[in-house]
């Protein structure tokens, strides 16, 4: 339904520009821009919705379809009639906001209409905006992009209110309003000052050094400035993609010997059916994954085939899948029956898999399952084991330690978007401060003084396509194609 009601408006649009040449005499001049509107609140049958308008014709739209004509103060929740500016018919009663540029969101005039969030009513007033000269509905992303263009967002900035419409769990969203504040811009923009001073010692060196009008120690200054970014820059690129995995989700794999209780703990850590539970061994065959939200963390959680030998093809190749997701997993919970750790399974798990992923290194979480299967002494003293927390699956005691376990190693893994620096959270990021780095590893290397300002231009070029300054077309598209139409 939506799609025809936004199929509609499209074709009011043009109908719209068809009369612009024989309706010109009546029409106000809207500057060289278009005009956009669009439906910016969800869609579907709602209390409310938001239909937001951004162009040089912002004025002349709300006067057309609101009682009386005049515009409303700026700023301020005005209640209008709406009616059709063609035939007059009332479409709605709603609130308007009028918000004259530069002071909005794109930095355009900006009209907001607060509608009843009826389909026909939506309908109706889409059809009408298109009907009126000078407005065409707007692409994705495009209210975003105006304000990229005017500089009311930096393209980091950008970049953070699309995680911020993105965030699935509470740690996303923190390191996208972080983004959105424009801390990473900020941290770019006063590297880029640093350089920017370095570069004028230079010159200066270069254009007055011989005539010795210039303090002792400029160029030790300069170098001095460009060895302390180097290492900023550094510290932030040995991060080990924390940002990029906070963005895109950690790879956490459960793995285990057969009947240990693996399907479960996936099913109770994603709240739903997802991996058949039986008695049978053997039952999961293939490495079955669910995107979580794991104590606050996005993850991608993997259910993977019991570990074992001596098992059919199909089932082998289950488990050679098994083993190769452990060697690309972010976190590993090994879990394991409580109840029969002095199975010869649980006994070759612990010495061959736990051991050697602990050798090398991997976050690993020992889970202990079905504790409520034990006897009231627990495990006994005579057991040798590593770090390990009890849970039962089936009662879900032990389940708040394991999410409390799970948030300390994905704080780990992802970084902790409440402390510490700006995270890099995209491979754009990277992507331009190795390319600063290794322009300043030009500059350190060379003796000439002349080649030594051009590996400071092309650093601080880095970082100014970083924040946005010089960014391609090609670039700027990918990024704000992310976006919904009305954002």
């Amino acid at each position: 339904m939506w799609r025809e009601l936004w199929t509609l408006a499209a074709r009011a649009a043009r109908g719209s520009r068809r009369l612009c040449t024989s309706q010109s005499s009546r029409v106000p001049a809207f500057g060289s821009g278009a005009t956009i509107f669009a439906l910016s609140s969800g869609q579907g049958r709602c209390g409310i919705a938001v239909i937001r308008t951004s162009g040089p014709a912002s004025s002349h739209a709300l006067r057309s379809l609101t009682a009386p004509r005049d515009l409303p103060p700026a700023r301020s929740a005005s209640l209008r009639l709406l009616s059709d500016p063609h035939t007059g018919e009332p479409l709605d009663r709603a609130l308007v906001l009028w918000f004259p540029g530069p002071q909005s969101f794109t930095g355009e005039d900006c009209v907001e209409f607060h509608v009843h969030g009826g389909p026909a009513v939506v309908s109706g007033v889409l059809q009408a905006l298109g009907s009126v000269p000078g407005l065409r509905p707007a692409e994705a992303g495009e209210f975003t992009r105006r304000a990229f263009a005017h500089g009311k967002l930096s393209l980091t900035e950008v970049e953070g209110l699309a995680d911020l419409i993105h965030a699935e769990t509470e740690a996303q969203r923190r390191q996208a309003l972080r983004q959105l504040d424009g801390e990473l811009g900020q941290l770019c923009r006063s590297w880029a000052e640093t350089l920017t001073k370095a570069l004028a010692h230079v010159e200066a060196y270069i254009d007055f050094g011989e005539d010795d009008n210039l303090e002792d120690g400029v160029l030790e200054q300069a170098d001095s400035e460009v060895q302390g970014l180097v290492v900023a820059l550094d510290a932030h690129l040995r991060d080990a993609r924390r940002g990029q995995r906070l963005r895109s989700g950690a790879h956490v794999v459960v793995t285990g010997p057969p009947n240990a209780g693996k399907s479960s703990l996936v099913n109770l850590l994603s709240q739903k059916p997802v991996s058949i539970v039986s008695p049978e061994p053997g039952t999961t065959r293939d490495v079955l994954e669910i995107p979580v939200d794991l104590a606050g963390f996005p993850a991608l959680l993997s259910d993977t085939a019991g570990l074992r030998e001596g098992v059919g093809p199909v089932e082998q190749e289950g488990v050679r899948r098994a083993r190769e997701r452990l060697g690309q997993a972010d976190l590993i919970l090994a879990v394991l029956d409580a109840s029969d750790l002095a199975s010869p399974s649980s006994c070759n798990f612990l010495d061959t898999v736990v051991a050697l992923l602990g050798a090398q290194s991997q976050r690993l979480l020992l889970v202990l399952n079905k504790s409520d299967l034990l006897p009231p002494e627990g495990l006994g003293p005579s057991l040798d084991l590593p770090p390990h927390l009890l849970l039962s699956c089936l009662t879900r005691e032990g389940l708040d330690s394991l999410l409390e376990a799970l948030k300390k190693e994905l704080a780990a893994v992802c970084g902790d978007p409440s402390t510490g620096p700006p995270l890099l959270t995209r491979a754009r990021h990277r992507h331009h401060l190795q390319g600063c780095l290794d322009a300043l590893g030009h500059y350190n290397q060379t003796r000439d003084l002349a080649l030594a300002a051009e590996a400071l231009r092309v650093a601080r070029r880095h970082l100014s396509h970083l924040t946005g300054g010089g960014g391609t077309e090609e670039v700027l598209d990918i990024i704000f194609r992310d976006f919904c139409v009305g954002k």
